[in-house]
């Protein structure tokens, strides 16, 4: 069974984009290499030929060979123009649409035809606001990430991998669409995962910015990957590479360094909250990665920073169902996750392997009961004995708590 016949829905995605088909809006899906952007391309065409004929379709994608000789967003707007053949609405599909010179100003150009325009892209360049001003404000974006459990499940099932598969799965083999669509042993889906990794460092990060020293972006990169969960500041990195002999590195290189990072959606900041002074911090912040796999790519398959992979599920998990996270700070304990919707919603997280001692237990549950508000609390673990409530801070099993999503 070839990855590309295999095509299945992705309901949290699909639901926000069928509301703007049709809209005059330049539809920009990104994300981090293979997580699934092209299958959604494909989703989204399969949506759109319930109206119409497949030859008001076009489709390119950028990393196809039968596609290299387009290098500019002239070659690119007159290629598409080409195609069209009447007055009827003609979708164009875009597929790592960043690889072309000044791609906005061929899409700008073909969207005052009757189009409707879908582009995907690796890079969050792809969002930055002098696309936007030249395409006159009209672009929707949406970010789309690994697979979520939920998500994980689904695609094992309809593949014909296994049925319900646990929790623990999950952690092991993490979320990328591949390695669940097949029966891969973890030594080759941390190899699967490597080779992502290494093609999304080199093309979307090293490359995409010109860097001038690719060790040290891999140094920067392996330290943020291998302090999932602890607090990360410039200052940090700067005294870790002082150890590793490299000393006077330019503070400023760090900071794009990190930038280029989460440009490239290898990974995501969360800042520091004030929760009693109901502000941001500036300083050390803590980083997570687009899929917690990742971090094997970097250490192997190593138990000894559990702590650091359930956050990042907890986390991405939070950021995929819509809310702005942080790092919370109360007095001086920490709340691993604030989280807040636009709308005002708001829920506290902490997250644990287990309450394997009463010090443990208290250390997560005493800050979220010091916390005055009405807002939901959850301490989310892998213990078995998770279910409780303690003086209206709820204890919730990991699995429960990625596949309960309408309770949040």
């Amino acid at each position: 069974m070839d990855e590309k016949e295999i095509l299945i829905d992705r309901p949290l995605y699909m639901e926000k984009i069928k509301t703007f088909i049709d809209k005059p809006f330049v539809k920009v899906i990104v994300g981090i290499r293979r997580s699934g952007k092209s299958q959604l391309l494909r989703l989204i065409q399969k949506e759109i030929l319930k109206k119409t004929d497949s030859d008001h379709i076009i489709e390119m994608n950028f990393e196809k060979s039968e596609f290299f000789d387009i290098l500019s967003y002239i070659e690119l707007a007159d290629y598409i123009e080409k195609k069209i053949k009447d007055k009827k609405k003609y979708y164009i599909f875009l597929d790592e649409v960043q690889e072309v010179e000044g791609w906005e100003k061929a899409v700008n150009s073909i969207r005052l035809m009757n189009t409707d325009i879908y582009v995907t892209g690796s890079n969050s360049k792809l969002l930055d606001t002098d696309y936007s001003t030249l395409l006159g404000g009209r672009t929707i974006s949406f970010t789309l990430y690994p697979l979520s459990f939920k998500e994980f499940i689904q695609f094992r099932e309809e593949c014909g991998v296994e049925k319900d598969p646990d929790i623990e799965k999950y952690i092991r083999l993490g979320g990328f669409p591949p390695i669940s669509m097949f029966d891969f042993s973890e030594r080759d889906a941390t190899h699967i995962v490597t080779d992502i990794h290494n093609t999304a460092l080199l093309r979307d990060v090293i490359k995409r910015n010109s860097v001038k020293n690719p060790q040290l972006m891999e140094k920067i990169a392996a330290f943020i990957y291998d302090n999932v969960g602890n607090l990360v500041s410039p200052l940090s990195i700067a005294n870790y590479l002082k150890s590793q002999g490299r000393k006077g590195t330019d503070p400023e290189t760090i900071v794009n360094y990190m930038r280029y990072l989460e440009q490239g959606f290898l990974i995501r900041r969360a800042q520091r909250y004030d929760v009693k002074g109901k502000r941001l911090l500036e300083t050390n912040d803590k980083y997570y990665l687009a899929d917690h796999s990742l971090q094997y790519a970097i250490r192997g398959l190593r138990a000894d920073n559990i702590q650091g992979i359930l956050e990042n599920i907890v986390y991405i998990e939070l950021v995929r169902r819509g809310f702005n996270v942080s790092v919370g700070k109360f007095d001086t304990k920490e709340i691993d996750f604030v989280a807040e919707r636009t709308d005002g919603q708001r829920i506290y997280i902490q997250v644990c392997l287990e309450f394997s001692t009463k010090e443990v237990y208290d250390r997560e549950f005493a800050p979220l009961k010091e916390i005055r508000d009405n807002f939901p609390k959850y301490v989310v673990s892998l213990d078995r004995f998770a279910e409780r409530s303690d003086e209206g801070v709820i204890g919730i099993h990991l699995r429960d708590f990625l596949l309960n999503d309408e309770e949040l």
